[in-house]
């Protein structure tokens, strides 16, 4: 199975047209407190994941009939983990994480992590807020369908040997980049698609579309 899901996370949201196309056609699961983004999407959730500690009473009224897997609040994982794990148990090849940013810095910070982790479990995944998105690379190519304006940044998250952006106000081939440098922060896209690839590494592109 290749199955598309789109998980809800309690972070920021906005609904946006690209957010819209981004998650047609796809199922959709919530994570805990990430159901309050349901009535905005205008969708039902097919099940709802987590130990609902950031959950109120009002939310969970709401969606009375929504299936729900309970875990207790003295767990290994976050909910968000929790959610992906399951929609790969259920056959999953691509995921979207939306209201993965914002919010808390460490769960923000950890859902960067997820990201990274399903990606090298050979799964499709991005995680947006809406005005906000991070896509994983490693050791591997991605290209990008955005605006000319949009903003975008590489964050090395492991040393990067032979970098290359292309569509982009500064470009780069093939050059090494550490870990902790800023060279790669606020570029600029000039023509779409937009093609970020390492010979060698992990990062976390994060573009603000205009």
């Amino acid at each position: 199975m290749n199955e598309r899901f789109t998980i809800l996370l309690a972070g920021d949201l906005t609904v946006t047209d690209r957010l819209k196309a981004q998650i047609e056609g796809s199922r959709l699961i919530a994570a805990d407190g990430g159901m309050a983004h349901a009535k905005a999407l205008g969708r039902v959730p097919e099940l709802w994941i987590g130990d609902f500690d950031s959950s109120d009473a009002n939310l969970m009224a709401q969606y009375p009939d929504v299936p729900r897997q309970t875990h207790p609040p003295a767990k290994d994982t976050t909910d968000g983990e929790l959610a992906i794990q399951e929609v790969m148990a259920m056959g999953a090849g691509e995921i979207v994480l939306a209201g993965g940013l914002g919010g808390q810095m460490d769960h923000a910070f950890a859902h960067l992590m997820l990201l990274l982790k399903a990606h090298a479990r050979g799964l499709k995944v991005m995680l947006t807020s809406g005005h906000e998105e991070a896509w994983p690379v490693i050791d591997d190519a991605l290209e990008l369908d955005l605006p000319v304006g949009t903003r975008l940044s590489v964050l090395p998250v492991t040393d990067l040997i032979g970098l290359t952006i292309s569509g982009v106000r500064w470009p780069l081939d093939a050059r090494d980049v550490v870990l902790g440098s800023t060279l790669t922060l606020s570029n600029e896209v000039t023509s779409s698609p937009v093609r970020v690839a390492t010979v060698k590494g992990m990062a976390v592109v994060l573009v603000y579309p205009v």
